[in-house]
């Protein structure tokens, strides 16, 4: 008889994204997996495979959190420089249960150039965040609060960058405050 298991996938699963968030992959041994999510090393790998195969899906968790939370605040502005402000506070402002800076930004630092599944899903993320940011801009546009002096794909990557720059520079000692003058000035460069 099969037995059942002693824990809930996704409670277990948060714990390891955490994990990998905080100390990247290299840095996370099984060991410490087994530690932090509180199971059997036997009862990882039938659940969730080798280490390799865990990083995906937390990293693919991460994506999902992330982006119904930011979609989330998009929706819930009552314009688009509201929506960008949201989304650039979001991005500065830690929460206390989360590690800083951004996994997908730091796995892509770290093993983009070397890991194609990795490149892959970061990659994936960054299209998803572009074609947030440009939906934004448009919305921006056409209610004639943004320029339309230049192309919205444009202007997306050009905000991708400086949201990508501020998930790293979270994870410095660099003061908030000049986060948040770097966020407001690159919004105040699509006013008219």
């Amino acid at each position: 008889m099969a037995r059942s298991k002693e824990f809930e996938e996704n409670v277990v699963l948060e714990k390891a994204m955490k994990l990998f968030w905080e100390q990247g992959y290299e840095k996370t041994s099984m060991m410490d997996l087994v530690k932090h999510m509180g199971i059997h090393r036997r009862s990882l790998y039938d659940t969730f495979g080798d280490k390799h195969t865990l990083f995906l899906k937390a990293m693919d968790r991460f994506r999902d959190k992330v982006n119904a939370e930011l979609v989330g605040e998009v929706k819930r502005s009552k314009n688009a420089t509201e929506a960008l402000q949201l989304i650039f506070s979001f991005v500065i402002s830690v929460k206390e249960d989360s590690p800083s800076g951004c996994l997908m930004v730091n796995s892509a630092v770290e093993l983009a150039m070397r890991d194609t599944e990795v490149d892959l899903k970061t990659t994936e993320l960054f299209t998803l965040s572009e074609q947030l940011f440009k939906d934004i801009i448009l919305r921006g546009q056409q209610d004639g609060e943004f320029s339309s002096d230049y192309n919205a794909d444009d202007l997306a990557e050009h905000l991708h960058a400086v949201f990508v720059g501020l998930r790293v520079m979270t994870r410095t000692s660099i003061r908030k405050e000049k986060l948040h003058r770097i966020a407001d000035l690159s919004i105040k460069l699509l006013t008219k």
